[in-house]
């Protein structure tokens, strides 16, 4: 059987976002264990429209492509505001077909580890037929960031990273099926 393909999905656009950082540390440590195809997919490089307001039919069939070739998702979410940001709930709505039956694992970070935006992107999954898994690294802003800007995860981070992966690519394998 061939290799899954997982997206690393950056889940901010904003300027002086932390989440590329958090998603090469992702990638490096996934692509380390040589049991899928990552690639980190960078919500802002399709320019989406707020959802709505203007005529995104490019835009939309690129990031509905894209989310076809994927078997299952890591999602990198910050906490905004006790959720995920805008531009990752407006991503999460330009697509519905290419979400169903696929699974995502989240990575989060925040105040609190982002704990309440992967619980608010966890209804958004359920809904698009989204399983997503149990093991979710939470990562703190005070203690995993260097002055809330440099990336520096402690290593007890590995173990939850490793187990989610592990079980996002158990669950994208067993899903891949019914799309076949």
């Amino acid at each position: 059987m061939s290799k899954l393909n997982i997206g690393i999905i950056l889940g901010s656009t904003r300027e002086g976002r932390l989440s590329p950082q958090v998603g090469e540390w992702v990638k490096k440590i996934a692509d380390e264990r040589g049991d899928a195809n990552y690639e980190i997919v960078d919500i802002a490089d399709f320019k989406l429209p707020l959802l709505g307001e203007a005529d995104a039919t490019e835009q939309a069939t690129a990031w509905n492509n894209k989310l076809n070739s994927l078997d299952g998702f890591v999602f990198i979410v910050q906490e905004y505001n006790h959720s995920i940001s805008a531009a990752l709930k407006n991503a999460l709505d330009y697509a519905r077909e290419a979400w169903n039956d696929k699974a995502a694992g989240i990575v989060s970070y925040g105040s609190v580890g982002g704990a309440r935006a992967a619980e608010h992107l966890r209804g958004i999954l359920g809904e698009l037929s989204v399983a997503d898994v149990r093991v979710h690294p939470a990562l703190s802003l005070f203690t995993d960031f260097e002055n809330f800007s440099v990336f520096k995860p402690a290593d007890l981070h590995l173990t939850n990273l490793n187990g989610m992966l592990d079980q996002v690519l158990a669950w994208s394998g067993a899903l891949k099926t019914l799309r076949q």
